[in-house]
Order: structure tokens, then C-alpha cells, then sequence
């Protein structure tokens, strides 16, 4: 008897980075983005200059976890969806957000 496989969900992820005031208004930053690599990988890539945003590779200090752990991981498609959806939220409580294509 054949075993079936579970649903596939992908390897992507979405994460958030606090940014350390770029515009200093006073308001708390926020980088979205999506990847193929974990979160972590994906920072320090930022940090150390590999595909690097410039804004969290200045300013970035911390992922937040607690605002996409419970989302990944997922497809590729999904993670262009979530990245958007996480993006415009945050705009919305009045956080300056960067990225969230």
C-alpha cells in the first residue's frame, strides 16, 4: 500500500525587520520581505551585504518574529501574497514599512 505525502507548503518564508528610526520622525520601522532562506539566513545575508536592502543592512537591528513565524513556510506564491498583505498592514497601524513588494 502506498503511503501518501502531505500537502506540499513550500519553502518560502516572509519575515520582518525592525529598523532602527531611518527618518527619525519618531515612528517605528519596519522592513517585509520574502525568501527562500530561513528568516535568520536572511538577515544576516541583509547585514552582511549579500543582496542587501540598504535600509537593513544601515538600520536594521532585530528580526520580529512574533509578526510572521506563525505564517511560514509557503509557497512562492503565497509568500509574494503574504509579503504584501504583512506590508500594508503595518502601514496601516502608521509604522513606516520598507519593502512589501
Amino acid at each position: 500500500m502506498a503511503r501518501k505525502k502531505p500537502p506540499a507548503t513550500g519553502h518560502h518564508h516572509v519575515y520582518v525587520v525592525y529598523l532602527r528610526n531611518p527618518e527619525g520622525d519618531g515612528r517605528a520601522g519596519y522592513y517585509v520581505g520574502m525568501t527562500g532562506l530561513s528568516p535568520e539566513e536572511r538577515f544576516l545575508n541583509h547585514k552582511n551585504g549579500v543582496k542587501a536592502a540598504r535600509v537593513v543592512r544601515k538600520y536594521g537591528e532585530r528580526l520580529v518574529p512574533r509578526l510572521y513565524s506563525h505564517l511560514n513556510p509557503m509557497s512562492f506564491a503565497r509568500a509574494v501574497e503574504i509579503e504584501a498583505i504583512l506590508a500594508d498592514s503595518l502601514r496601516k497601524r502608521g509604522y513606516l514599512v520598507f519593502g512589501g513588494h
